[in-house]
């Protein structure tokens, strides 16, 4: 491919390059390739430039002159590299309709909600998100919420030769922020809410705030959730379409009407001006209701019958790692959900709150060498709504585990709820489980889908699930010594 067909405007003389390659990692360079130096937050690509020519770069596209005869220089590297990643592949994406999902929780609900939705209308749907990339059945691994440009655009190809007509994709500050999806063109843009996260990439909420902006200056079509109090600033100003869903207000284009919580589930309306249908869904808890209200709002615009709708909500029995119920075989429960963040741990502490039973035990960590302002109020918010705590680790990362937990307690200080801290998060699931008592529910916050634990710069496979049925093994092995 010329140079010219990845870069509009160049030179004649530049943009008659054979380009073989683009890529944005000095590592993977090979002859005649495009090397795009990005600044990262751990290195800058720039640094990396002579490198990449010695590999056998072609051309260097920088924002700043370098220097050296094979260069280009652009305002923005992160523009031009997803600009260039879209046209390296024909620009796969302009021949799918794409639905952008952004918020802090309940992205990967709500967008495996939707792909729900539109199968059972009869589509065949790509998904792009955190837990894993589909394509209709077919299941490819995911490395982050929203792949780096050039995957993502290898992702669109694979799916536009599928046959795929919609994709669903989750869409993160980060990517928004970095330009990741830049070029893109959104035919409906879903919020589903804003609360405290990423706060060591972003700083401040305002910076936070702006970057999930960004999505909505690149859809037709917002839907917004109206009970969030910066839903309304996400489309202010913008000439999108907007389309509101609330389960407190009239106010909103759909609503949710006659909430009835189970402990397997809630039942509601799902109401607008020329809408009305039941749904019931399989998952528990007011967040649960959100996320249907969102996905189904978005259904709706696109012109899918509510009975559809609703029919698909109904039958969906839930996502991996999200409030996700572990088969124990015993009277008491075990529930693994991603809660990470101040808002999710109390959105899932809450929907077992009031379910009968005994007691409610948090098992929780948070993350190392990320916001640490949201450990003590994940403390604080444990103790308030649990009835008993398991501190341990989360992903530790670089940072000392039991200085992390240090940070959550100072969080419980004032509370009168009994706790125990155990660093080791596979023996503190051992605890939790050797300990339960009849009609105790156990939440196991923080990993959700993830099967692996990071310690340091390493990285080891923890699946809670396996750990889970260890330590059911074990107390089904002590109980049995007890009895002979």
């Amino acid at each position: 491919m010329k140079l010219k067909d990845l870069l509009p405007g160049l030179p004649e003389t530049v943009g008659q390059t054979d380009i073989s390659g683009i890529t944005c990692d000095s590592r993977k360079v090979g002859k005649g390739f495009a090397f795009v130096c990005i600044k990262g937050a751990a290195a800058d690509g720039h640094a990396f430039a002579r490198a990449a020519l010695d590999n056998g770069a072609a051309v260097i596209v920088a924002e700043r002159d370098l220097g050296l005869a094979e260069q280009i220089v652009v305002s923005d590297t992160h523009k031009a590299y997803a600009e260039m990643c879209a046209a390296w592949f024909g620009r796969p994406a302009d021949s799918l309709r794409l639905i952008g999902v952004t918020g802090t929780n309940g992205k990967t609900t709500v967008s495996y909600l939707c792909k729900a939705i539109l199968e059972r209308s009869g589509y065949k749907v790509g998904l792009i998100g955190t837990i894993q990339n589909m394509i209709g059945d077919e299941t490819l691994p995911a490395k982050n919420t929203t792949p780096s440009a050039y995957e993502l655009h290898s992702l669109f190809s694979l799916m536009k030769s599928a046959g795929c007509q919609f994709v669903v994709m989750e869409v993160s500050s980060h990517a928004l922020d970095q330009q990741r999806v830049g070029g893109l063109h959104f035919e409906t843009a879903l919020f589903t809410n804003l609360t405290q996260d990423h706060l060591d990439y972003h700083i401040t909420m305002e910076n936070y705030k702006s970057a999930k902006r960004k999505l909505f200056e690149m859809c037709d079509t917002a839907v917004i959730n109206y009970d969030d109090p910066h839903g309304a600033d996400m489309v202010a100003g913008l000439p999108c379409k907007v389309i509101t869903y609330s389960a407190q207000s009239d106010e909103a284009t759909y609503t949710a009407k006659g909430i009835t919580y189970r402990p397997d589930g809630v039942d509601f309306q799902f109401v607008g001006f020329d809408v009305i249908s039941r749904v019931r869904l399989k998952t528990a808890g007011r967040f649960s209701v959100y996320n249907a209200l969102c996905a189904g709002a978005c259904a709706v615009s696109l012109g899918i019958p509510i009975h559809t709708v609703t029919e698909a909500l109904s039958e969906v029995s839930g996502v991996k790692g999200r409030a996700e119920v572990v088969p124990t075989g015993r009277d008491f429960t075990v529930i693994i959900d991603y809660a990470h963040t101040p808002d999710g741990l109390e959105n899932i502490l809450k929907t077992f709150k009031d379910v009968p039973k005994n007691r409610l035990i948090a098992l929780f960590g948070c993350g190392g060498d990320r916001d640490r302002t949201k450990r003590p109020k994940m403390g604080k918010i444990a103790a308030q709504l649990a009835d008993y705590c398991i501190v341990t680790s989360d992903n530790p990362r670089s940072e000392n585990p039991s200085l992390i937990i240090q940070d959550i307690l100072a969080g419980m200080e004032d509370e009168k709820t009994p706790y125990t801290v155990v660093e080791n998060r596979v023996e503190a699931i051992k605890y939790a489980v050797a300990n339960a008592r009849t009609g105790d529910i156990i939440v196991l916050a923080g990993k959700g889908h993830e099967t692996y634990q990071i310690l340091g710069t390493g990285t080891i496979h923890l699946d809670e699930r396996e750990v889970v049925a260890a330590a059911l093994r074990e107390r089904a092995e002590k109980e049995k010594a007890l009895q002979q």
